[in-house]
């Protein structure tokens, strides 16, 4: 297959560059490097440049014809995204109908979509499956449900087949330790971790103790980043067999505490980790963890690092790096 990898610069988009390649398909990656590391793309030509810009779009698409575009390119950060509602409307909506419209002139018909759990809001019960009702409680969950809702129209209207991949923690490194997490500011529980075990901070937060979880902190649901492209790829691959478009929750189906998170990294690492306990987050669920039977049964999708060992193992190889 030859595929569009849009954000492929930045931490979950690279590793999917990565796979493809090792998979022996051919790839473009298109990024504007605000968020991406031009190093963290290892093969393939890199496009710099950004889907806001149709012209670019139309230019790439008459010289390549793609069997298919995974698209990882939109800010991430919940708190952000509520100071700064239009930042995240702009890009990861209008952008991606951009996108979209963009494919839609140039005939290309099959679209893998990085979703989330955010897209549920605060869960009505565990583990959460796809037909738990989504009801987004901040822009970044609702910029994500509308372009789910777009892709839904898009199909009907010009055949424009997808998949959205609603993951939950995506989390952990390559095993080769050549690709890992690279956030700046980093807001992600378990490289924050890892860089109070390596000094490069003093003390790692936990927002409450009081949860009515086994140790009182938040539980997680955590997937190795090479699983994610994993079912990114056999998604792929679905669409290329003439399936028709399909959402999907991905997740490890086991929780862990942040409290386990902090002792296991203690464990791996052979360092203490220090921590401060402040006070709940506003909107912090004390439980999100997925149900991922239909993409096992649906796109034959089996996790290969799915202890939390393996996924701070890989993690801290790269943190010391």
């Amino acid at each position: 297959m030859k595929v569009l990898v849009v954000g492929g610069a930045g931490y979950i988009g690279s590793h999917m560059v990565k796979l493809l390649l090792d998979a022996t398909h051919e790839v473009v990656t298109l990024d504007n490097l605000e968020s991406g590391y031009r190093d963290a793309v290892l093969g393939g030509p890199l496009v710099h440049g950004d889907v806001a810009n149709g012209k670019l779009l139309d230019e790439l698409f008459k010289q390549q014809r793609f069997d298919g575009v995974m698209h990882f390119a939109s800010y991430i950060q919940v708190g952000e995204s509520v100071r700064l509602p239009g930042k995240y409307y702009r890009n990861n909506v209008a952008n991606t109908l951009n996108l979209l419209d963009a494919m839609v002139r140039h005939d290309v018909k099959r679209f893998i979509f990085s979703s989330t759990a955010a897209v549920f809001g605060e869960p009505t019960y565990v583990p959460i499956d796809e037909g738990h009702p989504r009801q987004p409680i901040n822009p970044y969950g609702w910029s994500k449900w509308m372009v789910e809702q777009a892709l839904t129209d898009y199909d009907r209207a010009h055949g424009l087949k997808s998949v959205c991949l609603r993951y939950f923690n995506a989390a952990g490194a390559h095993p080769s330790g050549l690709l890992g997490e690279r956030h700046e500011p980093e807001t992600h529980l378990i490289p924050l971790v890892l860089r109070t075990a390596s000094g490069r901070q003093e003390a790692i937060k936990v927002f409450g103790t009081d949860y009515d979880t086994p140790d009182g902190t938040c539980i997680r649901d955590y997937i190795h980043v090479v699983d994610l492209c994993d079912a990114h790829l056999l998604a792929l691959q679905r669409l290329m067999d003439g399936a028709g478009s399909d959402r999907f929750n991905l997740g490890n189906g086991n929780g862990f505490s942040v409290r386990a998170v902090i002792d296991t990294a203690e464990r791996v690492t052979t360092r203490r980790v220090r921590v401060i306990e402040e006070g709940r987050r506003a909107g912090d669920p004390a439980r999100l963890v997925a149900e991922s039977a239909r993409a096992r049964e649906q796109l034959g999708w089996r996790p290969q690092f799915a202890d939390l060992e393996t996924i701070l193992a890989h993690a801290w190889t790269w943190e010391t790096k």
